[in-house]
């Protein structure tokens, strides 16, 4: 891990663990996706499935795949610590761990606190945290920024922000960088 941190204003640079965090619509992946293009060719990872049957999802989804670079490579996997642990110089920019998150919780059963459900959840979060906290390629995360607004009136959604909350702090504790958007404009908080 680099142990000497970019003064604010000084642009990335293309070998560090960067965190681009924010809420809904706040530029987030565009910003991320800016920084990334410094990188030259990327590994675009998206942790999100294709949904036909929601058509505002795969307009999303389409939209995110026109803005992108025609080089940029696209990988459509959970398995995000795989993809972090690869050994190359290419750029990898992960989309989003919010999505990730909410499959991995699909997965483990978190929502209808299934038996196992959070000793598999932190299996998996702590997976691609130890990942990335030993990852030598450069990469850019995004995240949403959940636990600011109302608390969630379910319990799963509870569960979710707080996950959500936890994953974002391990994340940013290894990252040598990290900022957050509002209403488009990128902060750097580390």
């Amino acid at each position: 891990m680099q142990t000497d941190v970019t003064p604010p204003g000084t642009p990335p640079r293309v070998t560090d663990r960067i965190l681009v965090l924010g809420g809904a619509r706040s530029g987030k992946s565009w910003f991320a996706e800016t920084l990334a293009s410094v990188g030259g060719v990327v590994d675009y990872l998206a942790t999100s499935a294709r949904d036909t049957d929601d058509p505002e999802w795969e307009a999303r989804v389409v939209a995110h795949q026109r803005r992108r670079p025609p080089q940029w490579q696209t990988i459509e996997t959970l398995d995000v610590a795989t993809e972090l642990g690869r050994r190359t110089d290419r750029l990898l920019l992960v989309d989003c761990l919010t999505v990730w998150l909410t499959r991995q919780m699909d997965l483990a059963g978190s929502w209808d606190e299934s038996p196992g459900a959070d000793q598999a959840l932190r299996a998996a979060t702590g997976a691609l945290v130890s990942a990335l906290g030993t990852c030598l390629r450069p990469v850019v995360l995004v995240s949403n920024e959940v636990g600011q607004g109302v608390v969630p009136a379910s319990a799963s959604g509870r569960r979710f922000r707080d996950a959500m909350g936890i994953l974002n702090a391990q994340v940013a504790g290894v990252c040598d960088q990290v900022f957050f958007c509002t209403a488009g404009l990128p902060q750097r908080l580390k």
